[in-house]
């Protein structure tokens, strides 16, 4: 998460500032770039500091993490037309989240026994 965060903080900055740099397909979901700009500064920001949540172990983090990533996957889908590359390596990285936080974890199995 302290990685898709930060990718997503970056597209949302360059959307904000720069939308021009992404092209602009007709398409059924198709919103303003600085408006998707928004959408991933936020999201990339709630999930760097739900992921600093995590690596602090805190009982909250998990479930946030898990709805933040999945939140983070519809986005980035809908995202494809525009940067189908990055809008891609991010939702790998999304998904990889969303089955990590979702294992069952025992503390007592860190263990070693």
């Amino acid at each position: 998460m302290t990685v898709s965060g930060p990718l997503s903080i970056l597209l949302g900055i360059t959307g904000i500032t720069r939308d021009t740099v992404f092209s602009s397909p007709r398409y059924a979901y198709r919103f303003d770039l600085t408006t998707w700009g928004w959408i991933h500064l936020v999201v990339g920001v709630a999930l760097f500091l739900i992921g600093l949540g995590v690596l602090l172990g805190k009982s909250w983090a998990r479930a946030a993490g898990i709805v933040a990533a999945a939140i983070s996957v519809i986005a980035q889908f809908m995202f494809i037309p525009y940067y189908p590359v990055w809008s891609v390596i991010v939702m790998a990285f999304d998904l990889l989240i969303v089955w990590g936080l979702s294992r069952s974890f025992h503390p007592a199995a860190v263990g070693g026994r």
